[in-house]
């Protein structure tokens, strides 16, 4: 099956319903598109990006936002947690 993807002046795409229906995405998805070598011709590779499935991990946001991330913060702020409590 063969399916016609428009773009923009802006490099934007519109992708038809079918496809995006078959592919399991949805508006703000993110798509991940790999380039492949199939004997002497070069082909792209259309597939969505995982998702994280668990019904939870959104939950945690609300206390992450605002934090930095990176490793030494995170090993701070875990220090300072059990500094503050009588083990």
């Amino acid at each position: 099956m063969k399916q016609t993807v428009k773009l923009t002046s802006k490099r934007q795409a519109t992708f038809p319903a079918q496809l995006c229906r078959e592919l399991g995405v949805a508006a703000g998805d993110d798509l991940i598109l790999e380039r492949k070598k199939i004997g002497d011709e070069i082909s792209w590779l259309l597939r969505p990006e995982k998702k994280i499935e668990s019904k939870w991990f959104g939950g945690l946001r609300k206390y992450a936002a605002g934090k930095t991330h990176d490793m030494e913060s995170i090993r701070r702020s875990i220090g300072k947690t059990v500094g503050d409590k009588d083990i």
